[in-house]
């Protein structure tokens, strides 16, 4: 397992040809790597998403190896894929990612649901949403898939109620009915902590980010309810390569009894669920 280079946006930005795909081709001819490894590049952002591909490039089977590629923001890490500087990427759900490729002309691809963040509402105010009043402030993320899931969460728990065609698309615009009279403010996911300090009264989050401040799912007054999985973070590699032996090995690594038993461990935390099941 080798770890990686923390990439910045002009890095990614400014960068020619690809690194990623250069290095599983170049060691398979026998270039930069030794002649039996062959390294995968798998850019990532935060714990326990990093954890979990160092944990599966213990777990890869020769003569693959994983290069954690850290990256520092929600952008980079689809731009380097998109750009050919990294194999595959692990840190984001599939609604996400179609969002990209909307808006990149991208060609990415999600291969594998690894697992569910438990997700849901916070608050530095109320001990329960029955305490809502009226008029109260709502932090919701400022990305159009994330804003949805958080309004869908409110609908679930009848704070709102959405248009019944609105689904994973829905957006404010969508909202039939509001009987609090909640106002909502837009806010870059890695700011929605900072908003829960500054006192917001209801505050979207991700336990990646709110355990920074020492909460857990356990301290939200709402969690999100997804039997189907929508919203898992998943293993990403490009429309190109998905089918390589390079990716299936990577696929393989990331489903994995360590990964699995990793999951677990969190999932007893209340963190997050696996998204699959071993096979018996």
């Amino acid at each position: 397992m080798k770890k990686g280079l923390l990439l910045s946006s002009l890095t990614l930005l400014l960068a020619g040809c690809g690194g990623g795909q250069e290095s599983t081709e170049e060691s398979q001819e026998g270039g930069s790597a030794s002649q039996d490894e062959v390294v995968i590049q798998v850019a990532s952002h935060l714990p326990p998403m990093t954890d979990i591909v160092e944990i599966a490039g213990d777990a890869i089977e020769a003569p693959y190896e994983v290069e954690l590629v850290e990256v520092s923001d929600n952008i980079q890490y689809n731009e380097a894929l998109l750009n050919e500087e990294v194999d595959a990427n692990f840190a984001q759900h599939e609604p996400f990612m179609e969002i990209f490729n909307e808006e990149r002309d991208g060609n990415l691809v999600a291969l594998q649901p690894i697992y569910n963040a438990i997700v849901g509402f916070y608050s530095p105010v109320y001990d329960s949403i029955e305490a809502l009043e009226d008029g109260a402030e709502v932090a919701l993320p400022s990305d159009a898939t994330n804003e949805a899931r958080a309004l869908m969460i409110l609908d679930q728990h009848g704070v709102i109620t959405l248009a019944p065609e609105a689904e994973h698309n829905a957006s404010v615009d969508d909202i039939e009915e509001n009987p609090h009279n909640l106002e909502f403010t837009h806010i870059d996911l890695l700011n929605l902590t900072g908003a829960y300090e500054d006192g917001l009264e209801l505050v979207f989050n991700y336990p990646t980010y709110i355990s920074s401040i020492d909460l857990t799912p356990e301290d939200a007054i709402l969690l999100e309810e997804d039997e189907d999985n929508t919203f898992a973070i998943q293993l990403v590699a490009r429309e190109e390569t998905r089918d390589s032996e390079a990716i299936q090995a990577l696929k393989e690594a990331f489903t994995s009894q360590e990964v699995y038993d990793y999951l677990n461990e969190l999932s007893e935390e209340g963190h997050l669920e696996p998204a699959f099941e071993m096979e018996e």
